[in-house]
C-alpha cells in the first residue's frame, strides 16, 4: 500500500486542534502578549551598543588590564584635531589656546588623562607634515556604554572654532558612537520603508487585505518579542545594535515566510472540500512541521555564532534564536487561531491548479528533459559570479565604515592624509616587572629600527615599563597585524604584553579566525541532520548543501566585487579600503547558510510529500516545485526587499549585509532552487531517497502497485519520533 501523510496524529496536530478549539482565546492572548513584547521593545535601542573590539583574555586584553591598574593609563579613546587658522601649531597663540584645551579637557569629570602634542615636548607624532594640524589624546574608562555616552559629549562640547584654532572630534569610542548613531537610525529608516512595502506586496499576493495585516502582525509579533528578548540579554552581557537590525529583517521575512506556507495549505485543504476546523489542523499538521524544522536550521545557523568568543557575533545568535522562536510562535499558534476565526474569507476565490501543471512545473519538467545542458549552463553562470570571491582580503575596520560626512570620518580621514604617523594608533608594550631600566633603552632602540615603526616612547615607573610604539603611515595602510607580529616576536628583555587598539583588532581578527572552520563545519553538520531527519534521505541534505554553498559563493562574490574593489561605490556612497572585515563575511555565511536551508526545507518536503504519494521523482519535482516555489520566491522577495533597504543606510556594514544578503536570496531561490535543485534531482533518481535500511529514523522500502513505484514498508518518521506528525 502506498504511503501517505497523516496529519491526524502528533503535536503540532494537537497544537492545531486547540487553537482552533481555543481560537478567540488564543488570538485575545495573542494581543496582550504582543502589546507587552512591543512596549518592551520599545527601550531595546537604548540598552544596545557597539561593543569594543576585543577578544576576552587575549594578550592585548591583558595588556589593557595592566596599563590601567599599575600605570593608570591606556589607549586613548577620543581624540581632537587642532587645525592652526594662520600660521603653525608652533605660533605662541596657537601654542597657548592648545595647552590651555588640554588643560581644561583634563580636568573634566570622568577624563582619566589628556596629552597633546604641546604637553609631550613638541612630539613629532602628535604633528601635521605641514605643521598645521596638533593631536590632543583623551582617554575615558569605564564600561563600554557609559564611556562612549561621556565621549560624546565631550566630542560635542569642545569641536568647533576658539581663538585661533578650529577643533575636531574622533578617536576609536568617538568612531564607534557615531556607527551606533548611524545604525539606530537606519533601523528607524528600514523600519519606516519595509512595513508599508511588505503590506502592499502581501495584499497583491493574498488579495485579502485581513490576512496581509496577519502575516504582517506575525512578522511584528517576531521583531517585537525579539527586541525585548535583547533588551533583557543586554541587562547582563553587552549585545550589538547591530543586532535590532537583523531582528527587524528576519523577524519580518520569517514571520512572512513561515506564514505564507501554512496559509498556503490552509486554502488547499479549504479547495479540497474541508471544513475550516480540519483544514487548521491539517495546515498546522503538514506545513507546520515543514516550518518547524526549517526555524530549527536557520536557528542551528545563527546558534553557532555563540561559539565565537565575541560579544559582537554573539549578538546575532542571541538575535537568531530569539527571532526563530517569536516566528515559530506566531505562524504555528496565533496565525492558526486567526485562520480559524477569518473561515473562508481567508480563501482566494480562484480554482486550484491540477498537480503537475504551471509555469514553475514546466520549468522544472523541461530542466529534467535536458538536466545537464541547462543545469551545467546555470552552473557555469553562478560559478562566473563566484569567480571574485576568489580575491577576498580580510582586513581591520577604521572610521570609513562610516559615511563620507560623517564628523568622526572627517577627522580620521585628516589625520591619515597629513600625518605620517599616528599615535592614538600606538602599541603599547608592557613590562609589569623590571630590575633594571637600563636594559629598557637597548630594547626601545631596537623595535624602532623595525620596518613600519615611526617613533617609541619609553615610561618607566611603579617597578615596570610600558613603551608607546607609534607605527607609519604605511603600514597602518597595510596590514598592522604583521607589525603586531614582529613586535611581539622581538626579544625582549623582561616578560612583555603587547595591547593597543592595533593588537587588540589584531586578536580580535585572529580569534575569530580560529574558530571559523569549527562554527562552519558544525552549521554544516547539524544542517545536514535536520534535513536528514526532516526527509529521511542521505543525499538530499549533502545535495542541499552543495547547493546552499553556490549560494554563498555568488553572495562573496559580489561583496568583493562592489565592497573590497570598489565597483558601485559612487552611487552607493561607501569608500572601499581593499580588504573586508572578517567578522561580517562570517556572519553573512551564517545567516544565509540558514535561510537557503530554509527554503530547501520547504520546497524538497513538499518534493518527498508527493514522492510517497506517488512514486514518482519526476513528478514529484514538477509538482512539488509548482506548489513550493511560488511561496519561496515571494518569501524570497520580501526578505531581499527587507535586506536591500539598508543599501541606502550610512554604515557600510549595513550595506554589505544588505546587498550580499539579498542577491544570495535571490538566486538561491530562483537559478539554484529553480533549475540546479530539480535537475539534480534528475540526474541522482532513486538515490534521491536512500537511506539506510531499517534504521529508527525511517525504515523506509519500496514497492510496486499498478506499474508504479510506490513508498512502502516499516517507516517511523521522525517527525512522528518527535511528536511532530504529519508530512512536509
Amino acid at each position: 500500500m502506498p504511503e501517505t501523510t497523516s496529519p491526524r496524529t502528533g503535536l503540532l496536530t494537537r497544537v492545531g486542534r486547540l487553537t482552533a478549539r481555543r481560537r478567540r482565546t488564543v488570538a485575545a492572548l495573542s494581543l496582550v502578549l504582543t502589546a507587552l513584547l512591543l512596549a518592551a521593545a520599545a527601550g531595546a535601542l537604548g540598552s544596545l551598543s557597539l561593543s569594543r573590539i576585543a577578544d576576552p583574555g587575549s594578550e592585548s586584553d591583558r595588556a589593557r588590564d595592566v596599563l590601567a591598574e599599575q600605570f593608570h593609563t591606556g589607549p586613548p579613546n577620543l581624540a581632537y584635531l587642532v587645525t592652526a587658522t594662520a600660521g603653525t601649531v608652533d605660533d605662541p597663540a596657537v601654542r597657548t589656546a592648545g595647552v590651555g584645551l588640554t588643560n581644561e579637557i583634563a580636568r573634566q569629570a570622568g577624563v582619566a588623562e589628556a596629552a597633546s602634542y604641546w604637553s609631550r615636548g613638541d612630539s613629532p607624532a602628535l604633528r601635521s607634515k605641514d605643521s598645521r594640524q596638533a593631536l590632543i589624546l583623551v582617554r575615558v574608562p569605564g564600561d563600554v556604554n557609559a564611556a562612549r555616552q561621556r565621549v560624546g559629549e565631550l566630542a560635542e562640547r569642545y569641536a568647533g572654532s576658539r581663538a585661533g584654532i578650529t577643533v575636531q572630534a574622533g578617536g576609536q569610542d568617538e568612531v564607534f558612537r557615531e556607527i551606533g548613531a548611524q545604525a539606530r537610525a537606519d533601523f528607524l529608516q528600514a523600519e519606516a520603508i519595509v512595513l508599508p512595502l511588505v503590506l502592499l506586496l502581501l495584499i497583491i499576493i493574498y488579495r485579502r487585505v485581513s490576512l496581509a495585516l496577519v502575516t504582517l502582525g506575525v512578522g511584528i509579533f517576531a521583531v517585537g518579542g525579539a527586541l525585548a528578548g535583547l533588551r533583557f540579554i543586554a541587562a547582563f552581557t553587552e549585545v550589538s545594535t547591530f543586532a535590532a537590525n537583523l531582528a527587524l529583517v528576519m523577524g519580518l521575512a520569517l514571520g512572512v515566510d513561515y506564514c505564507l506556507f501554512v496559509i498556503a495549505r490552509f486554502r488547499e485543504e479549504m479547495a479540497a472540500g474541508a471544513e475550516v476546523a480540519d483544514a487548521v489542523v491539517a495546515a498546522v499538521g503538514t506545513a507546520g512541521r515543514t516550518v518547524f524544522f526549517s526555524g530549527l536550521t536557520v536557528a542551528v545557523s545563527l546558534l553557532a555564532l555563540l561559539l565565537f568568543p565575541l560579544s559582537f557575533l554573539r549578538s546575532f545568535g542571541y538575535a537568531g534564536v530569539l527571532v526563530v522562536t517569536f516566528a515559530l510562535l506566531g505562524a504555528l499558534v496565533i496565525l492558526p487561531a486567526t485562520l480559524a476565526l477569518l473561515g473562508r474569507r481567508a480563501v482566494r476565490p480562484v480554482a486550484q491548479q491540477p498537480a503537475g501543471s504551471g509555469r514553475w512545473a514546466a520549468l522544472a519538467t523541461a530542466v529534467m528533459r535536458r538536466p545537464i545542458r541547462i543545469g551545467g549552463a546555470v552552473l557555469a553562470l553562478i560559478l562566473l559570479l563566484s569567480a571574485p570571491a576568489l580575491g577576498l582580503r580580510f582586513g581591520l575596520p577604521d572610521a570609513r565604515i562610516l559615511p563620507a560626512d560623517a564628523s568622526s570620518r572627517i577627522m580620521a580621514d585628516q589625520v591619515r592624509q597629513n600625518f605620517g604617523q599616528e599615535e592614538s594608533d600606538s602599541l603599547y608594550v608592557v613590562m609589569p616587572e623590571i630590575t633594571d631600566p637600563a636594559r629598557v633603552a637597548p630594547y626601545a632602540d631596537a623595535l624602532g629600527k623595525l620596518d613600519g615603526v615611526a617613533q617609541v616612547d619609553t615610561y618607566v615607573r611603579d617597578g615596570g615599563a610600558y613603551l608607546t610604539v607609534i607605527p607609519a603611515e604605511d603600514a597602518l595602510a597595510g596590514d598592522i597585524s604583521q607589525l603586531v607580529e614582529q613586535v611581539r616576536a622581538a626579544e625582549a628583555p623582561y616578560a612583555t604584553v603587547v595591547g593597543g587598539t592595533p593588537a587588540e583588532m589584531s586578536d580580535w581578527r585572529a580569534a575569530l579566525t580560529e574558530r571559523i572552520p569549527l562554527v562552519l563545519g558544525l552549521i554544516l553538520l547539524l544542517s545536514m541532520l535536520v534535513l536528514y531527519v526532516a526527509t529521511g534521505s542521505v543525499l538530499l541534505p549533502l545535495k542541499a548543501t552543495v547547493l546552499n554553498l553556490l549560494s554563498l559563493a555568488v553572495m562573496f562574490g559580489v561583496m568583493v566585487w562592489v565592497f573590497q574593489r570598489g565597483n558601485l561605490s559612487g552611487p552607493l556612497g561607501f569608500t572601499a579600503t581593499g580588504v573586508l572585515e572578517a567578522s561580517m563575511p562570517t556572519l553573512m555565511f551564517c545567516i544565509v547558510y540558514g535561510l537557503s536551508m530554509d527554503y530547501e526545507v520547504f520546497i524538497v518536503s513538499r518534493i518527498r510529500e508527493e514522492y510517497l504519494r506517488t512514486g514518482n521523482t519526476d513528478h514529484a519535482v514538477a509538482t512539488g516545485l509548482q506548489r513550493s516555489a511560488p511561496l519561496v520566491t515571494t518569501a524570497a522577495a520580501v526578505l531581499a526587499l527587507s535586506f536591500a533597504v539598508y543599501a541606502a543606510g550610512g554604515v557600510v556594514y549595513l550595506k554589505m549585509i544588505g546587498i550580499g544578503m539579498a542577491v544570495a536570496v535571490l538566486v538561491d531561490a530562483t537559478a539554484i532552487r529553480g533549475i540546479l535543485l530539480p535537475a539534480s534531482m534528475k540526474l541522482a533518481g532513486q538515490a534521491n531517497w536512500w537511506t539506510p535500511a531499517r534504521t529508527p529514523l525511517t525504515g523506509v522500502g519500496v514497492g510496486t502497485s499498478g506499474g508504479r513505484r510506490l513508498v512502502v514498508g516499516r517507516r517511523r518518521r521522525f517527525g512522528g519520533w518527535w511528536g511532530l506528525g504529519g508530512g512536509g
